[in-house]
């Protein structure tokens, strides 16, 4: 079968198609037969030999296909079902960038039989990472104000959509004039070009001098220390992602004098057992259905191309998910 493999780590032209053996699922294990894989900078990072990943590897944490086989001891899935995943607490197999990808069970979540596979597989790792950062670090409503970084991303956008659908005041920060409009259609009630302006002037002008109540940081170093300045007392500031680098270091002392909370978001630590990631998944689904959530396909590259998809997505040149199409 074809796959990508990276032998040693490197730039996007370490992604290399190979033809490797077909992987056999282990105990409480599903293989899958992969529609598409979702390009995400966590592969970026794996790629460029940032993790403890030993090499060769197939990166592709993501993913939505057909299961073709099943280990022993499965019991919730058969061959035939339609599955998408996504790391959970204690399950977080790569290798999506292939024909064939041997998942957990436990990761493994039903798609509804009307949800194309390739949007399906565009949305567990960051619809189940919007449903966290929108439902169980603030309680988002009517009378909160919350600015979502990289508001026209993958995950931004569904933040932006989520926190919309719960009632929030959404200011987004995006880089371009073509971002600005993905973030304002997603329900952003004011979209801020921090090309052109300085977000934590807007942030303090559209709240009355106040600040937000809540930050939603993917970006990291090149805005972690203004969402400092940019949050309200008693305000709430996590940090999911580090798209532009690790933020700088500060100090906690700072927090204190206006009560700020900063915490760190991992998506897996909000999926710690098979009842929560199912219900989260029929969560995710749900807002599909209904039209509220909606992920924006960037584009589908062939898998031959995973290279120009990594060097797109660390370009910061895309506005929604990428993925890798991984058909035979």
């Amino acid at each position: 079968m074809r796959a990508i493999v990276v032998g040693e780590p490197g730039g996007p032209e370490v992604l290399q198609v190979q033809e490797v053996p077909e992987p056999v699922p282990g105990p409480g294990q599903v293989r899958v037969r992969v529609e598409a894989a979702g390009v995400n900078f966590a592969d970026v990072v794996m790629r460029q030999g940032m993790t403890r990943t030993p090499f060769p590897l197939t990166p592709g944490l993501e993913g939505a296909g057909v299961v073709d086989a099943v280990g022993a001891g499965v019991t919730d899935t058969k061959v035939g079902d339609r599955v998408a995943w996504a790391p959970v607490k204690g399950s977080s197999a790569i290798g999506a960038y292939a024909e064939l990808a041997v998942v957990d069970e436990a990761q493994a979540l039903p798609v509804p039989d009307d949800l194309d596979l390739t949007i399906a597989a565009a949305l567990p790792l960051q619809g189940l990472t919007a449903h966290y950062l929108a439902t169980e670090q603030v309680a988002v409503g009517p009378g909160t104000t919350v600015l979502v970084h990289a508001a026209a991303g993958g995950t931004g956008r569904l933040v932006v959509q989520w926190c919309h659908h719960l009632g929030a005041t959404v200011l987004a920060t995006v880089s371009t004039e073509a971002k600005a409009k993905v973030a304002s259609a997603a329900g952003a009630d004011h979209v801020i070009r921090y090309d052109e302006q300085d977000f934590v002037d807007e942030a303090k002008r559209l709240t009355d001098g106040r600040g937000v109540d809540y930050i939603v940081d993917g970006v990291g170093k090149t805005t972690f220390t203004k969402d400092l300045k940019a949050i309200a007392e008693r305000g709430r500031i996590v940090v999911f992602g580090m798209a532009s680098g690790p933020p700088e270091p500060f100090n906690p002392l700072d927090l204190m004098f206006r009560s700020i909370v900063v915490a760190g978001g991992s998506m897996t630590m909000f999926l710690r057992d098979r009842q929560e990631v199912l219900a989260k998944a029929a969560d995710v689904w749900r807002g599909v259905a209904e039209g509220w959530l909606d992920q924006h396909v960037h584009a589908v590259l062939p898998l031959e191309q995973a290279a120009d998809a990594h060097r797109l997505l660390a370009g910061r040149d895309t506005t929604g998910k990428l993925l890798l199409s991984c058909r035979s």
